[in-house]
């Protein structure tokens, strides 16, 4: 039956679940935390970094949870010696040829594969050899890519293939030589990259990071505030990441219920004008021919007391009003609302109407 719950086991605690449900969200319903590299959860499970690998009783051996289905009775184990020893393993084999310069890395303190190394013990010595000696890429004005601390878990290729679909980059080389590129290597341009910074916001490591971030602090001296993007109605939440009361940089609120993460490139990179000194703080009006600053109330009054002269000499037709996108829907009802019911008038307009 399509409503049947399974009963699941993991660690001795016992979840109820869908038969579509995967070992990992299994693991999520008992709270029951299980490592990952490779995961997002706006992607289709991957199964690459192997991290996740869990035992399963009477089963041959370790399974990744976040491809594998749950089965009725079903009984996980999580984090037995075994587990642990083969997690160990696949840290220290990604960290062979890792740079170990965390101290400078943009990236420290909210890098996944830093903070699994100090779960586990694992310092990267284990395992010499050869190591990649790439340049960093600093070819656009949003994103930076270094390819030396790449791990190859394909997350910035699927999101830009499946998610965004734009196909910027793609797993190019082969064997020791793969690593996620653009085609033939060219510079990421508005001809080839949306600069949405969905590759960034997936990426685990310091590989790929926001370059007008770079330089202002780490994550643990931000303050991270939830807010909505101003750049048009759709509602997308995102996070205002402040330190010493400016903008440093946005990263993704994965719980967001309208774009659960995903941002364009203007919620993601178009803060600028916050800290513009460009920027109108305060109602201007026009005096004795000049442009002034005034206050709230002052400005209002005028704007009511024109519109109201106007309405008196000319009629409600001669008064309309043009609504944004940028607006949120309850903005642009009152607006509307406003015209017809107070000018009685329906010259209403938005420019989303085309």
């Amino acid at each position: 039956m399509p409503d049947e719950k399974l009963r699941i086991t993991i660690n001795g605690k016992v979840v109820l679940c869908s038969r579509d449900e995967t070992i990992l969200d299994a693991a999520k319903k008992a709270e029951v935390r299980i490592p990952t590299l490779c995961y997002d959860e706006r992607l289709e499970p991957y199964g690459g970094c192997r991290l996740c690998i869990v035992e399963i009783k009477d089963f041959p051996k370790p399974v990744p949870a976040c491809t594998t289905r749950v089965k009725d009775k079903m009984v996980i184990s999580t984090e037995t010696d075994e587990v642990r020893r083969m997690r160990k393993n696949i840290l220290a084999l990604l960290l062979s040829n890792h740079p170990n310069d965390c101290m400078r890395c943009e990236a420290t303190g909210n890098c996944a594969l830093q903070t699994l190394s100090y779960e586990y013990e694992v310092d990267g010595t284990r395992f010499a050899g050869e190591t990649w000696n790439l340049p960093i890429r600093n070819d656009n004005p949003f994103i930076t890519y270094d390819p030396n601390k790449c791990i190859l878990c394909g997350r910035c290729v699927r999101i830009c293939n499946d998610v965004v679909m734009a196909g910027t980059i793609e797993l190019t080389g082969r064997g020791f030589d793969s690593r996620p590129d653009t085609s033939f290597g060219r510079p990421r341009s508005l001809d080839n990259c949306e600069f949405c910074g969905q590759c960034v916001s997936t990426c685990p490591t310091g590989a790929l990071i926001d370059r007008k971030a770079v330089g202002r602090g780490r994550a643990y001296e931000m303050t991270k505030v939830k807010t909505t993007c101003p750049y048009c109605g759709t509602g997308c939440n995102f996070y205002l990441n402040v330190k010493d009361g400016e903008v440093v940089k946005v990263t993704s609120d994965f719980e967001a219920p309208v774009n659960h993460g995903n941002l364009c490139i203007k919620g993601r990179y178009g803060y600028d004008f916050i800290h513009s000194q460009e920027r109108i703080t305060s109602p201007i009006i026009k005096k004795g021919g000049q442009y002034v600053e005034s206050t709230w109330d002052e400005a209002l009054d005028l704007v009511a007391q024109r519109l109201g002269e106007i309405l008196q000499e000319y009629g409600p037709s001669s008064v309309g009003a043009f609504s944004s996108a940028r607006c949120t829907n309850e903005e642009n009802f009152l607006l509307s609302k406003l015209v017809r019911t107070v000018f009685k008038s329906n010259n209403v307009d938005c420019c989303a109407r085309v």
